[in-house]
């Protein structure tokens, strides 16, 4: 059948409009007709080649949409049931899904490489194969993905909503929830307020923050974290450690989250000052794979038992806590329909991009058209 997707050719050049031939689902895998997908950054930072992956590539890693039909020996998913894409799979077998860290299946090894196992490449076009990103590929009508990204969701939540749960919304909120671990009474400073970090403000205010301050250069992001969950607001990291410190009498925050476009030396280092004894500086913000982003007083942490520790989709499970944080949603605990800034057609892709880039939105979603 016929797709009509946003596909990288090459680094630092746009995406371009292609329709692709993909191949009818195989063994474990479905067809999914997608609705709706979310502008993330990662996306961003594959344009820019900082992120590498499989080119051609049919980028998009956050989606929902409806199963149209199914390959052999499927079991999670059936034709018709709404769903979820999460950006990692999960196979529920290895070491990692076993013991409950499904954000780090071994699947997610090979989520850049852009063909499904059993080396199966679904898209095809004028140059030959075509990798999907993060093995969804949501820039595009429609996907044949593995069983194991697919997430069923109940059929009255709106999708365009429920797209964002599969990567930005569990990362931001997991990061405050599950890795910096935010208590009752917690002090918290979240770095970057965009699509992730937004999501980090939520979960440490729901958590208990009693105070959560978060820093953003851009005006507007910060007036939204004030409407969902922020106490504090600063534009600056100084600002916001001066803050921190007001807050607690001079002892520092309790919990870091550092959330930014751009995972920099600086930012940690200023989130680890920010901290006090006993605090703890999570890192969710990624670079390139190479870049050497942590530079800290070894002393420092011994003496006072800081921790620096990384999350990967905020330590979430993805078969549990997407339906979970939906249901959230639905008693009115997540805020879902605020972070959509706008919406866009598919063609619009590379304008959407630059508005993310530019700070003129928190999240941006595709609507697919279908015939």
């Amino acid at each position: 059948m016929k797709t009509r997707a946003a596909v990288l050719r090459e680094p630092g050049k746009p995406l371009e409009i292609e329709e692709l031939e993909l191949a009818a689902p195989g063994e474990g895998e479905v067809l999914i007709r997608y609705t709706h997908a979310g502008l993330c950054r990662s996306d961003q930072h594959v344009m820019t080649g900082q992120i590498q992956g499989w080119l051609p590539m049919v980028l998009g890693h956050e989606g929902a949409g409806v199963i149209e039909d199914v390959g052999p020996g499927v079991t999670r998913v059936r034709p018709g049931d709404h769903v979820v894409c999460s950006f990692i799979p999960n196979c529920g077998t290895c070491r990692w899904c076993a013991t409950g860290q499904q954000a780090i299946c071994d699947w997610g090894a090979n989520t850049m490489r852009g063909f499904l196992p059993g080396e199966r490449w679904p898209l095809s076009g004028a140059r030959g194969r075509y990798g999907a990103m993060c093995l969804l590929g949501t820039f595009s009508q429609y996907g044949v993905i593995h069983q194991n990204s697919a997430v069923r969701i109940d059929d009255d939540l709106p999708l365009d909503v429920s797209a964002l749960v599969g990567c930005g919304v569990p990362t931001g909120w997991g990061s405050a929830t599950n890795a910096a671990d935010v208590r009752p009474g917690d002090v918290v400073v979240v770095y970057g307020v965009g699509g992730i970090g937004i999501n980090a403000v939520q979960g440490a205010r729901y958590a208990g923050g009693r105070s959560v301050i978060a820093v953003d250069p851009v005006p507007f992001k910060r007036e939204t974290a004030l409407g969902l969950g922020a106490t504090h607001a600063c534009a600056t990291a100084e600002e916001a450690h001066r803050v921190a410190l007001d807050l607690t009498r001079g002892v520092g925050a309790d919990k870091a989250i550092v959330t930014t476009d751009h995972a920099a030396a600086e930012t940690v280092s200023q989130a680890f000052d920010a901290v006090g004894k006993a605090g703890v500086v999570v890192l969710t913000a990624m670079g390139g794979l190479a870049d050497r982003t942590i530079s800290l007083p070894g002393t420092i942490a011994t003496l006072w038992k800081k921790t620096v520790k990384g999350s990967l989709f905020g330590d979430c499970n993805p078969t549990a806590d997407i339906p979970r944080l939906l249901d959230l949603y639905r008693v009115g605990d997540l805020k879902l329909d605020e972070l959509i800034t706008r919406r866009y057609r598919l063609d619009e892709v590379n304008e959407g991009y630059d508005d993310l880039v530019e700070g003129r939105t928190i999240r941006g979603v595709i609507v697919h058209e279908h015939d």
